[in-house]
C-alpha cells in the first residue's frame, strides 16, 4: 500500500479530486499549505508599496491507494494538475506499514 501526496495549485483542487474519483478513490485529506519551490515567491505591490510574498499558498492532497492502483492515480493527478508553468508541483509517493479502519477495525487493503 503506498500514500500518494500532492503539492498542487489550489485552483487545480476540484479537477485532481475528479480524476482521481474516476480512479476508483473514495476518500482524501486535504490540507491548505504554504511554500515555495524553484519559483522563489514574487513581488506584489499593495498601496503603493512593494513586499515579497515568500510563501505561495498550495493545496496538499492525500491519499492512500494499493499498490496496482498507484501508477494510475499518479498519472491522473498529473493530467489534472498540470498547467505547464513553474510552480504546478510535485507528487510524493511513500510506502504505508498498516492502515487500519477505526469504525469497523478492517485493516490494510480493506481498510483503504
Amino acid at each position: 500500500m503506498k500514500q500518494i501526496t500532492a503539492i498542487i495549485k489550489p485552483f487545480k483542487l476540484e479537477e485532481v479530486r475528479e480524476a482521481l474519483a474516476e480512479c476508483g478513490v473514495t476518500g482524501l485529506t486535504v490540507t491548505e499549505v504554504k511554500g515555495f519551490g524553484r519559483q522563489k515567491g514574487h513581488t506584489e505591490l499593495y498601496r503603493g508599496a512593494e513586499y515579497v510574498v515568500d510563501f505561495l499558498p498550495k493545496v496538499k492532497v492525500e491519499v492512500a491507494v494499493k499498490d496496482d492502483d498507484v501508477e494510475r492515480c499518479v498519472d491522473a493527478i498529473v493530467k489534472a494538475a498540470h498547467t505547464g508553468k513553474i510552480g504546478d508541483g510535485k507528487i510524493f509517493i511513500t510506502s504505508v506499514e498498516r492502515v487500519i479502519r477505526i469504525r469497523t477495525g478492517e485493516v490494510d487493503d480493506d481498510a483503504v
